[in-house]
């Protein structure tokens, strides 16, 4: 999946358990004026979980911190140094994270109605092409038939005689 990539801001990946907000912020300030440094904490142990973002306000300050840190040694650990994909809210079409169960309830039914619409506009297609196709093949059969009929009626002349009087008694 291609996710737009924000060029200001950087994953910070293998950082030692002994590195915080500030040595991180340290770590990087030689590159240009950081608006902000976070390192995600583990729910369970509220130690930070080995990664951080760092983000800068020029993009060209960010791309000169990837090229000299990404392989770099903080804290006796290499870094893995990327442009970060933007933050995600898991759950949902916006994220449960702060929205009540019911939230997308009217996205969800509105996509619902239009599924079913497009099932029966298609159910309605294919009746359509079936029907056109019934008819196209009984034309032709009718196209053979009649000219079953002119064949039987030029190869004998008896045939042709009595179809003629037939259409004239008639």
């Amino acid at each position: 999946m291609n996710h737009p990539v924000q060029k200001n801001t950087l994953y910070v990946g293998g950082l030692a358990e002994e590195v915080n907000e500030a040595i991180l912020h340290s770590a990087f300030i030689p590159f240009g004026d950081i608006k902000d440094v976070k390192t995600p904490l583990d729910q369970a142990t509220q130690k930070h979980r080995s990664f951080g973002f760092v983000t800068f306000l020029e993009r060209e300050d960010a791309a000169a911190a990837m090229d000299n840190m990404d392989g770099a040694e903080l804290y006796g650990r290499v870094l893995t140094v990327n442009y970060a994909f933007p933050e995600r809210i898991k759950g949902g079409e916006q994220g449960w994270a702060a929205q009540p169960i019911w939230a997308d309830a009217d996205t969800w039914f509105e996509r619902q109605q239009q599924e079913e619409e497009m099932q029966r506009l298609q159910a309605e297609h294919q009746a359509a092409m079936r029907t056109a196709e019934e008819l196209h093949r009984k034309k032709l059969a009718e196209e053979r038939e009649g000219e079953k009929e002119e064949e039987t009626e030029k190869s004998d002349p008896m045939a042709a005689a009595e179809a003629e009087v037939l259409k004239q008694s008639n």
